[in-house]
């Protein structure tokens, strides 16, 4: 016998009370979050791209999903609209792990492309990309197609903190998800995209503001990139530990350990090299302005 909806939310209510079990939700995605009340709105899109590695020099896009929102300077989010959601053909065979994950084979992407032109059209009116990893997600991209290195970036999974807002268990989309309560068919890219949203829209546990409104201010604020050229082979693992990053130096830059810190906080990382890292009371340390619009590209 099929149980009601009133009896399935009773039973749900009372395994809830009980402490003994965590009850998870199918996400149905809404369209709207918020009823537009007047106020100028700008369009971000959420994107997410499966691809046929992790190499954005060697691999392929084999899906992409972008999901277009409205938003306002709040970080409220408004209406949800109709998705680009496209196979790519990568002109070679998807690997078996690839297409264990995503569920996506040789014989759907055969044939399938996705031109410059219709991105173009479809991106016309975006100020924002968010990405669940914009680090891997915006070079696949810009390497796709050159409309993507105009726009500016933002990082759902980086420029929230996730872990001081409660969420310990993981800062994967699936993993906030499941904290959040919900679950939904992921590793596809549309999907991931509506979940990024529906996360974004939420309230966060710790400082009650929006995920939205907070990964709008990070993205606003310029970062800086200091770069340690030349420093000590036997200090990597200090460098490491302060959460410094290998540049082998493909695009022509001096093979350099680097990392992007706040306007507020470039004296102290410049003081730490010269201490810590050259033995020098003072030395001029490289450091580069990035902003939303550089951020997270193959061009930094």
């Amino acid at each position: 016998m099929e149980l009601g909806q009133d009896e399935l939310e009773r039973i749900l209510a009372q395994l809830q009370a009980s402490g003994r079990y965590r009850v998870l939700r199918r996400f149905d995605p809404p369209s709207l979050y918020h009823t537009p009340d007047g106020r100028a709105l700008k369009r971000g899109v959420f994107l997410d791209v499966e691809t046929t590695g992790l190499n954005p020099q060697t691999d392929e896009i084999i899906e992409i999903g972008m999901v277009p929102f409205d938003y306002g300077p709040d970080g409220r989010i408004f209406s949800v609209h109709e998705s680009f959601s496209r196979l790519r053909d990568p002109g070679r065979p998807i690997p078996a792990e690839v297409a264990a994950l995503t569920g996506i084979t040789d014989e759907m992407v055969a044939g399938q492309s996705i031109t410059a032109a219709e991105l173009e059209t479809f991106l016309s009116d975006t100020v924002l990309i968010v990405a669940h990893n914009a680090a891997f997600d915006r070079r696949f991209a810009e390497r796709l197609c050159g409309v993507f290195a105009h726009f500016a970036w933002a990082c759902s999974w980086c420029e929230i903190p996730w872990a001081e807002e409660g969420f310990v268990e993981g800062t994967k989309l699936v993993h906030l998800a499941a904290a959040s309560g919900f679950f939904y068919d992921r590793h596809r890219a549309e999907h991931d995209c509506r979940a990024g949203i529906e996360m974004l829209s939420r309230r966060l546990p710790s400082s009650g503001r929006r995920g939205l409104e907070m990964l709008l201010e990070s993205a606003r604020a310029p970062r800086w990139r200091v770069r340690a050229v030349g420093a000590p082979f036997e200090l990597r693992e200090c460098l490491k530990r302060r959460g410094y990053r290998w540049d082998a130096g493909d695009n022509g830059r001096p093979k350099a350990w680097w990392i992007d810190v706040a306007q507020s906080a470039l004296e102290v990382e410049k003081e730490f090299l010269c201490r810590e890292i050259y033995g020098r009371d003072e030395l001029d340390i490289e450091a580069q302005r990035i902003d939303a619009f550089d951020r997270y590209s193959e061009r930094c």
